[in-house]
Protein backbone atom coordinates (compact mmCIF):
# COMPACT_ATOMS: atom_id res chain seq x y z
CA UNK A 1 0.00 0.00 0.00
CA UNK A 2 1.13 3.62 -1.09
CA UNK A 3 2.21 6.26 1.99
CA UNK A 4 -1.14 8.01 0.47
CA UNK A 5 -3.53 5.30 0.12
CA UNK A 6 -2.54 3.94 3.71
CA UNK A 7 -2.98 7.71 5.17
CA UNK A 8 -6.40 7.95 3.24
CA UNK A 9 -7.57 4.12 4.68
CA UNK A 10 -7.10 6.18 8.18
CA UNK A 11 -11.11 7.27 8.47
CA UNK A 12 -11.11 9.40 12.01
CA UNK A 13 -8.81 9.42 15.19
CA UNK A 14 -11.03 9.40 18.64
CA UNK A 15 -10.77 9.38 21.53
CA UNK A 16 -10.02 5.80 23.46
CA UNK A 17 -12.81 3.79 24.81
CA UNK A 18 -12.25 0.94 28.15
CA UNK A 19 -13.91 -1.60 25.19
CA UNK A 20 -11.06 -0.88 23.00
CA UNK A 21 -8.37 -2.71 25.58
CA UNK A 22 -9.21 -5.99 24.02
CA UNK A 23 -7.80 -4.71 20.38
CA UNK A 24 -5.42 -2.89 21.41
CA UNK A 25 -3.88 -5.57 23.32
CA UNK A 26 -3.86 -8.04 20.45
CA UNK A 27 -2.40 -5.41 18.15
CA UNK A 28 0.72 -5.27 20.28
CA UNK A 29 0.72 -8.64 20.33
CA UNK A 30 0.65 -9.14 16.07
CA UNK A 31 2.49 -5.73 15.41
CA UNK A 32 5.03 -6.43 17.66
CA UNK A 33 5.28 -10.11 16.55
CA UNK A 34 7.82 -9.35 13.59
CA UNK A 35 10.46 -8.64 15.99
CA UNK A 36 9.86 -10.50 18.89
CA UNK A 37 9.00 -13.98 19.83
CA UNK A 38 5.04 -14.71 20.79
CA UNK A 39 5.81 -15.02 24.50
CA UNK A 40 7.77 -11.76 24.01
CA UNK A 41 5.21 -9.50 22.32
CA UNK A 42 2.37 -11.31 25.13
CA UNK A 43 5.19 -9.61 27.92
CA UNK A 44 4.99 -6.30 26.05
CA UNK A 45 1.57 -6.37 26.27
CA UNK A 46 1.34 -6.99 29.93
CA UNK A 47 2.70 -2.85 29.81
CA UNK A 48 -0.72 -2.37 28.62
CA UNK A 49 -2.94 -2.84 31.62
CA UNK A 50 -6.68 -1.99 30.91
CA UNK A 51 -6.82 0.44 33.49
CA UNK A 52 -4.82 2.67 31.06
CA UNK A 53 -8.22 2.79 29.22
CA UNK A 54 -10.33 2.43 32.64
CA UNK A 55 -8.48 6.01 34.01
CA UNK A 56 -7.14 7.56 30.96
CA UNK A 57 -9.33 7.31 28.09
CA UNK A 58 -10.05 10.61 27.80
CA UNK A 59 -6.61 11.26 26.99
CA UNK A 60 -5.95 8.49 24.64
CA UNK A 61 -6.88 8.12 21.05
CA UNK A 62 -7.49 5.52 18.35
CA UNK A 63 -6.99 5.43 14.94
CA UNK A 64 -9.86 3.69 12.79
CA UNK A 65 -9.21 2.48 9.15
CA UNK A 66 -12.16 2.38 6.25
CA UNK A 67 -11.97 -1.54 6.36
CA UNK A 68 -12.92 -1.32 10.39
CA UNK A 69 -10.26 -2.45 13.31
CA UNK A 70 -7.24 0.05 14.73
CA UNK A 71 -4.90 1.17 12.58
CA UNK A 72 -2.65 3.09 15.49
CA UNK A 73 -3.31 4.24 19.12
CA UNK A 74 -1.50 6.26 21.56
CA UNK A 75 -2.17 5.98 25.60
CA UNK A 76 -1.22 8.83 27.32
CA UNK A 77 -2.22 11.01 30.73
CA UNK A 78 -1.84 14.14 32.03
CA UNK A 79 -0.04 13.99 35.51
CA UNK A 80 -2.01 13.58 38.79
CA UNK A 81 1.48 14.59 40.80
CA UNK A 82 2.97 17.21 38.33
CA UNK A 83 0.63 20.13 37.23
CA UNK A 84 2.24 20.98 33.90
CA UNK A 85 3.26 17.76 32.84
CA UNK A 86 1.79 14.92 30.43
CA UNK A 87 3.01 11.67 30.03
CA UNK A 88 2.85 9.22 26.38
CA UNK A 89 2.99 5.57 27.50
CA UNK A 90 2.41 3.54 24.37
CA UNK A 91 2.02 4.04 20.87
CA UNK A 92 1.59 1.46 17.93
CA UNK A 93 0.79 1.55 14.58
CA UNK A 94 -0.11 -0.91 12.30
CA UNK A 95 3.15 -2.02 10.11
CA UNK A 96 2.32 -1.42 6.91
CA UNK A 97 0.89 2.65 8.44
CA UNK A 98 4.42 3.19 9.28
CA UNK A 99 5.89 5.76 7.51
CA UNK A 100 2.78 7.06 6.54
CA UNK A 101 2.18 10.30 9.55
CA UNK A 102 -0.27 8.21 11.76
CA UNK A 103 2.26 8.46 14.69
CA UNK A 104 2.45 11.87 14.29
CA UNK A 105 -0.92 12.49 14.38
CA UNK A 106 -1.91 10.86 17.38
CA UNK A 107 1.00 12.89 18.70
CA UNK A 108 -0.21 16.07 17.47
CA UNK A 109 -3.76 15.46 18.78
CA UNK A 110 -2.21 14.78 22.47
CA UNK A 111 0.25 17.64 22.35
CA UNK A 112 -2.88 19.84 21.66
CA UNK A 113 -4.97 18.12 24.28
CA UNK A 114 -2.18 18.18 26.59
CA UNK A 115 -1.61 22.32 25.92
CA UNK A 116 -5.23 23.30 25.97
CA UNK A 117 -4.79 21.40 29.38
CA UNK A 118 -1.97 23.82 30.73
CA UNK A 119 0.38 20.90 30.75
CA UNK A 120 3.86 22.51 29.60
CA UNK A 121 5.93 19.35 29.08
CA UNK A 122 5.04 16.03 27.46
CA UNK A 123 7.43 12.80 28.32
CA UNK A 124 8.15 9.77 26.87
CA UNK A 125 10.37 6.70 27.47
CA UNK A 126 11.68 3.93 25.71
CA UNK A 127 14.26 1.28 25.86
CA UNK A 128 17.63 2.46 23.92
CA UNK A 129 17.39 -1.00 21.79
CA UNK A 130 14.03 0.53 20.04
CA UNK A 131 16.31 2.62 17.62
CA UNK A 132 13.46 3.37 15.25
CA UNK A 133 11.43 4.78 18.70
CA UNK A 134 14.13 7.34 19.46
CA UNK A 135 14.34 8.55 15.95
CA UNK A 136 11.17 8.99 15.73
CA UNK A 137 10.86 11.20 18.96
CA UNK A 138 14.03 13.02 18.02
CA UNK A 139 12.43 14.19 14.63
CA UNK A 140 9.26 14.84 16.31
CA UNK A 141 11.60 17.45 18.20
CA UNK A 142 11.60 15.55 21.70
CA UNK A 143 14.80 16.30 23.52
CA UNK A 144 16.83 13.55 24.77
CA UNK A 145 17.45 13.48 28.64
CA UNK A 146 19.83 11.61 30.30
CA UNK A 147 23.77 10.74 30.90
CA UNK A 148 25.00 7.22 29.85
CA UNK A 149 25.36 6.00 26.68
CA UNK A 150 23.14 3.17 25.15
CA UNK A 151 23.02 2.21 21.08
CA UNK A 152 23.96 5.75 20.28
CA UNK A 153 21.31 7.34 22.58
CA UNK A 154 21.79 9.23 25.80
CA UNK A 155 19.86 6.93 28.62
CA UNK A 156 18.99 6.92 32.11
CA UNK A 157 20.67 3.69 33.40
CA UNK A 158 18.69 1.66 35.74
CA UNK A 159 15.78 3.87 35.43
CA UNK A 160 12.97 0.79 35.18
CA UNK A 161 14.95 -1.33 37.48
CA UNK A 162 18.77 -2.50 37.65
CA UNK A 163 19.86 -3.16 34.46
CA UNK A 164 16.41 -1.55 32.59
CA UNK A 165 18.10 1.75 30.91
CA UNK A 166 15.87 3.60 29.24
CA UNK A 167 16.20 7.02 26.84
CA UNK A 168 14.02 9.67 28.19
CA UNK A 169 12.46 12.32 26.16
CA UNK A 170 10.41 16.08 26.89
CA UNK A 171 8.75 17.94 25.06
CA UNK A 172 7.18 21.17 25.27
CA UNK A 173 3.71 20.74 23.41
CA UNK A 174 3.49 24.55 22.03
CA UNK A 175 6.52 23.72 20.33
CA UNK A 176 5.03 20.73 19.23
CA UNK A 177 2.15 21.96 17.83
CA UNK A 178 4.02 25.43 16.39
Amino acid sequence: MGEQAAADAVVRVRQAREDDYPALVGAVQEWWGDSRTPAEARELSLLLPRLFLQHFAGTSWVAEPARGGVAGFLVGFHSADRADEAYIHFVGVRPELRGTGLARRLYEGFFAQASAAGRETVRAITSPANTGSVAFHRAMGFEVEGTASGNGAAVRADYDGPGQDRVCFRKRPAAAAG
